[in-house]
């Protein structure tokens, strides 16, 4: 067995009806590994020398009524190296378990609180989870920012041992769904790079970028202009460097009448990427853009 040297976070928010489990290691992909996450049940962080079937036999556990105190004790209890292992798991219920084992490489530890557990191993120091929690209890912010700050906290305060390659960030609504892909707010993994946490930065930035468009196409199929127009300004200052967010937002301002100002939009886009003009020419076909006849072809000009 080789550690995943980590450091990670699992953490609830209540107010928004969230729970979740960021990471970074100097390790690839360590969100194949590391974050587990069921919308409904809670989240696992699962490292050191890592044994991955702590994060769906934690969750099943949660699932079935198990407190994650019961549900570590008891995958503890059965497992053959529990010494080795470093876990933390959480339920929507804010309820929150850690173990650090006793032969987890140094500097190696964790720190609970209420809603959340931090933990390291091959730290360069024992300050590292300290920080990291310390960050997400000053944190604002929707859940996603305030557990990025966390672990941008831990790197700051000395990190991974061996640097740094890889980072992920998981959250899940407390209230599940009825199908399996419901319930999740945000998957984000980083999984080579020199400064992944820059990088999950940026992603994030990007996601909420599209979370906005997809706000604005929401409220303009409720007729709802206005604040459409609002939700697509800030896709559009989220993510400038993409015009793709702009072009859908020019479509959507044509199908509810809105012809100047969708005309207005489309057209800086085309000033950046002419081959968006032969993808707006293949919308009327499939049924995704209702525009007249004259204003299409001044567009497409």
């Amino acid at each position: 067995m080789r550690p995943v040297d980590t450091y990670s976070i699992v953490a609830i928010d209540k107010r928004s009806g969230e729970v979740g489990v960021a990471v970074q290691s100097h390790w690839f992909s360590v969100g194949s590994v590391v974050t587990w996450a069921e919308a409904g049940v809670g989240v696992v962080a699962t490292q050191a020398f890592v044994e991955v079937s702590y994060g769906p036999l934690g969750l099943a556990l949660m699932k079935g009524g198990k407190s994650p105190q019961q549900a570590l004790k008891s995958l503890l209890a059965t497992d053959p190296r529990p010494e080795l292992r470093q876990v933390a798991m959480l339920d929507v219920r804010g309820r929150v378990a850690a173990h650090t084992g006793k032969k987890c490489l140094r500097e190696a530890g964790h720190v609970t609180g209420r809603g959340f557990s931090a933990q390291g191993n091959i730290m360069r120091n024992r300050k590292v989870w300290r920080a990291i929690a310390g960050s997400f209890k000053r944190a604002k912010g929707s859940l996603a920012e305030r557990l990025l700050a966390a672990l941008e906290a831990g790197e700051r305060a000395g990190g991974d041992l061996r640097g740094r390659q890889s980072a992920a960030l998981l959250v899940v609504k407390t209230g599940g769904g009825i199908l399996p892909w419901q319930g999740r707010v945000v998957d984000l993994r980083v999984e080579d790079n020199p400064q992944p946490l820059v990088e999950l930065r940026r992603l994030l930035r990007i996601h909420e970028a599209f979370v906005h468009a997809n706000d604005g196409d929401v409220l303009m199929e409720k007729g709802d202009v206005r604040k459409a127009l609002e939700e697509y300004g800030r896709s559009a200052e989220l993510s400038p460097e993409n015009p793709e967010l702009r072009f859908w937002q020019g479509v959507a301002l044509l199908n509810h009448g809105e012809v100047g100002k969708g005309t207005a939009v489309l057209k800086s886009v085309f000033k950046r990427n002419g081959d968006m003009k032969t993808l707006l020419k293949s919308l009327p076909e499939a049924g995704l853009l209702h525009a007249d006849k004259d204003v299409l072809r001044r567009l497409l000009d």
